[in-house]
């Protein structure tokens, strides 16, 4: 059964996801702030947070930030700031996904379904073989990544963006297709959700940044 972590300083919208989230079999545990959500995820395990970002305390991107450090879990972030800015900022801490207050609850559940989908996929096709370009190698059983032989710090959604532009290494790939591929649905209604996304691989990248070839009005190729 898939445990769930809602982070939330509203009770009503804390048992109004609960409620949803029950209904579909998912194991609920909850925090107030952000600092007992770092607390609980220290002591235990879960498979996917729901995190607010206006908190008391310590805010959700704060907290999602801290907890990317020593966990790889998947984070949706809640907030009534739908500004790009805020959107391109909780990707580049490590969210997720992102939904706008007032949101649908149904939709939620179906995003976690997505993202539970997703990381279940990509456990199943790991194996124990390395996949090496150049200077950098992807250990698909460990999850990491080296360039030149010093370990890279992708987040989770970077890693899955840098595995399939090699899985596809010269072939052009639209921003659709990577949306769809890497998120596992299309645009959420950020329009530069992976030109973003680029920019933080590729700072992450070295000598090899210059890889990810953007091919205007298209979108990216990896090539070697």
């Amino acid at each position: 059964m898939p445990k769930i972590l809602i982070v939330d300083d509203e009770p009503n919208i804390v048992t109004l996801i609960s409620r949803y989230a029950q209904r579909e079999g998912y194991n609920i545990v909850t925090a107030s702030d952000g600092r007992e959500a770092i607390d609980k995820c220290q002591s235990e395990d879960f498979d996917v947070i729901i995190m607010d970002v206006m908190m008391p305390d310590t805010d959700g991107f704060t907290a999602c930030k801290k907890i990317k450090e020593f966990k790889d879990v998947p984070v949706i972030m809640l907030s009534a700031r739908g500004t790009e800015f805020d959107k391109l900022f909780g990707f580049e801490v490590g969210v997720d996904d992102y939904v706008t207050k007032p949101f649908s609850p149904m939709e939620l559940m179906a995003r976690i379904k997505v993202i539970l989908s997703h990381s279940k996929s990509t456990e199943q096709k790991s194996d124990n073989g390395k996949l090496t370009v150049g200077g950098i190698e992807i250990d698909t059983l460990g999850l990491k990544v080296t360039v030149d032989g010093e370990k890279a710090d992708l987040t989770a959604k970077e890693y899955s963006l840098l595995l399939l532009l090699v899985k596809n290494n010269g072939i052009v790939l639209s921003r659709d297709k990577i949306l769809n591929e890497v998120w596992g649905y299309d645009s959420f209604g950020v329009d530069r959700t992976v030109d973003w996304q680029i920019k933080l691989l590729r700072s992450k990248l070295g000598d090899y940044r210059d890889s990810i070839k953007t091919v205007r009005g298209v979108g990216y190729k990896f090539e070697v």
